[in-house]
């Protein structure tokens, strides 16, 4: 989602991005193999930048608490890096809107309806905004590749060995299947299909399991090279079924890349209680979605049985529920 300028005279630009939701692949997806994710419209990170009267750059975001001056930021907290990368070095005084007076600064508001460290892309989503609002009010306005490029780099800061499945997604707003290092494919689904996105409510920085499994890995490289494998064809799979129109094949090889995960340690009772509650109320499939340990999983639903699955979750510990469609 794209930025606007509104309002000469407060120079107020406004931007958006959606939240993301992996429907295979994750963890795979750090060694190399392919991951699919899609954007997920109903949630969003909103940024708004504009003129000030007072001196200085002021980061307003409330979801996580923060009031701020960036001086007053160290160079490497996520929104201090986004900001200071896109800045002049050292920065030269911001240009004002037509008739403002004085040497004011900008004023950073941030909203975002997303959760926090649950799996649907909250922090790359702040960054693609906020890199959006901000180069548009710099008059510099920046392609989709280089917004990506930067936001990687801010991901990095969040999850140390980012995948930049999060960040692709989010920035380009389609379905992408990923491969790390390889250009960027998009694909459209030849029907659409109803995904029900339940919340466990419990934070999963995604930083800690994937450094866990990569000290599995270590440790015996050639089984879980077997599992990554196993996630790489369950993707590959779920790519054509999506593309031919066959989302209903794709209930099996959730259940079957849940199992997976499970191997690689990174499920959690709760994620497995809500994939078994989603079943029992007539989902084809569940998996846990993202880093794992908490955050989200997902089930595929049609369109008939979407609301009593998401009844199902809640009543099964879910703190919320999400119903997408795919298209």
């Amino acid at each position: 989602m794209g930025g606007s300028r509104s309002g000469d005279l407060l120079s107020i630009v406004k931007a958006s991005a959606p939240g993301k939701i992996i429907l295979f692949g994750e963890h795979a997806v750090v060694y190399n193999r392919p991951a699919l994710a899609v954007p997920v419209t109903q949630i969003h990170v909103d940024v708004e930048v504009c003129d000030s009267d007072s001196a200085g750059i002021w980061i307003h975001a409330p979801v996580i608490d923060l009031r701020a001056e960036l001086s007053t930021l160290p160079s490497d907290h996520p929104i201090a890096s986004v900001i200071l990368g896109l800045l002049p070095s050292p920065p030269a005084p911001l240009p004002l809107g037509e008739g403002r007076r004085g040497e004011g600064g900008i004023e950073i508001h941030i909203s975002s309806t997303i959760p926090v460290a649950s799996g649907l892309g909250s922090g790359a989503a702040v960054s693609v905004a906020l890199i959006r609002a901000l180069s548009s009010h710099l008059q510099k306005p920046l392609t989709n590749e280089k917004i990506n490029e930067l936001v990687y780099e801010t991901e990095k800061l969040y999850h140390g060995t980012p995948s930049g499945i999060d960040n692709t997604v989010i920035t380009y707003n389609m379905p992408v299947y990923f491969i790390k290092g390889q250009p960027i494919v998009t694909f459209q689904p030849g029907k659409p299909f109803t995904i029900v996105i339940g919340d466990t409510g419990i934070p999963a920085p995604t930083k800690e399991s994937v450094g866990d499994v990569r000290r599995l890995w270590l440790r015996n490289t050639n089984h879980f090279e077997d599992i990554f494998n196993e996630i790489a064809q369950i993707s590959l799979i779920a790519r054509r079924a999506i593309e031919s129109g066959k989302p209903e094949w794709l209930g099996e090889l959730m259940d079957h890349n849940h199992a997976l995960l499970q191997q690689l340690t990174v499920s959690s009772p709760e994620l497995d209680k809500l994939a078994a509650a989603a079943r029992d109320a007539g989902a084809l499939g569940a998996k846990l979605s993202g880093g794992g340990r908490g955050g989200n999983m997902i089930a595929l639903a049609t369109q008939a049985s979407a609301e009593s699955v998401a009844e199902a979750l809640i009543s099964a510990g879910a703190k919320r529920t999400i119903i997408t469609e795919i298209k």
